[in-house]
């Protein structure tokens, strides 16, 4: 049964594509296997935390210096509070684009004892802005520019914004992802008018040269780019996911004027009340591979790695659960 629940149906002349409680009933009768009823198969799949009916995304990366990037960048995060108090500072900068203005044709009707808030969903579109934003991974706080585009001048008029918004530093490392406006000429023009080194745009023609310049860690300006795929690395795609769930999700606004006003009054606001730094567990070592089944979360309720999710009589008593504990790397 645990064989069968961890392959694919097709494997078993099942033409869905995702096991059921019915399914494997007749798999197991088409193959003349020992019956079982839709109970007996819940209850062997609940003792082996199996649940074949659910599925998650999953982003590999094909990058081959994986590791050595998100280790170089875990470091930068870990010691981001030590490096501030010496004058060195670690950003995170990204943009997040298509941000629609988004009216509701309707009120929304407020919520109520029993009933919760209800939202029309015809609306009225005026348009879309894009927001560049930084990161201060030892303060929390965020700079940004709201604009209509994200070209590489964009990016460049924000970093020089930055810059003139933070205090002066002895050196600033700027974490981001491989978008080619990252690493373009007017970037690295920028970047060499900062660090008093010469830009020669002949040797700055490809965007491999390009990166390796601004990755130079001589430079007063680092940029750190995090591996294919990897842009979870960057902690500012955690201040976006607050940023859609807070202010981006339930808008309702008028005109392109009144969404302006009311993000930059939001900004300001977090600033001011809720800035602070993120707690960053990751080292860049693998998190669940290789993690034995005693030691991964289910566990952690459970107590030692019995099979069955309910513990005997007297175990619980002679193995109490442990926290998990992952192995030093």
């Amino acid at each position: 049964m645990l064989a069968m629940a961890t392959r694919k149906p097709a494997t078993y002349h099942c033409p869905a594509t995702r096991w059921s409680l019915d399914d494997l009933v007749a798999a197991l009768s088409r193959h003349r296997l020992q019956p079982l009823s839709r109970s007996s198969i819940w209850r062997i799949l609940e003792e082996a935390d199996l649940k074949p009916h659910r599925s998650v995304y999953w982003l590999n990366s094909h990058d081959p210096d994986f590791e050595s990037k998100a280790q170089d960048i875990c470091q930068l995060y870990h010691q981001a509070l030590r490096f501030y108090q010496e004058g060195h500072l670690v950003i995170c900068a990204d943009e997040k684009t298509g941000m629609q203005i988004l009216q509701r044709r309707y009120p929304t009707q407020p919520v109520q004892p029993g009933k919760p808030e209800k939202r029309e969903h015809e609306y009225i579109r005026h348009g879309v802005r894009a927001l560049i934003a930084s990161f201060v991974v030892a303060t929390g706080q965020v700079v940004w520019n709201l604009g209509q585009t994200r070209t590489s001048a964009d990016f460049a008029t924000h970093l020089a914004n930055v810059v003139h918004q933070l205090p002066e530093m002895q050196r600033y490392d700027w974490v981001v992802d491989n978008l080619n406006t990252h690493w373009s000429l007017d970037v690295c023009r920028l970047v060499a008018q900062w660090c008093g080194v010469p830009c020669v745009a002949k040797a700055l023609r490809r965007g491999a040269q390009r990166r390796a310049f601004l990755s130079d860690p001589t430079h007063k300006h680092v940029f750190h780019f995090t591996p294919k795929h990897g842009s979870w690395l960057n902690q500012v795609e955690l201040w976006f996911s607050v940023l859609a769930r807070r202010f981006l999700k339930r808008g309702d606004f008028d005109s392109a004027h009144d969404f302006e006003t009311r993000l930059s009054d939001y900004l300001e606001i977090y600033n001011t009340h809720h800035a602070h730094p993120y707690r960053w567990t990751y080292t860049g070592q693998p998190l669940v591979r290789a993690t034995p089944f005693s030691q991964t979360r289910r566990q952690q309720c459970h107590g030692r790695a019995w099979l069955n999710a309910r513990p005997k009589r007297f175990e619980r008593a002679l193995y109490p659960p442990r926290p998990y504990k992952r192995a030093a790397a």
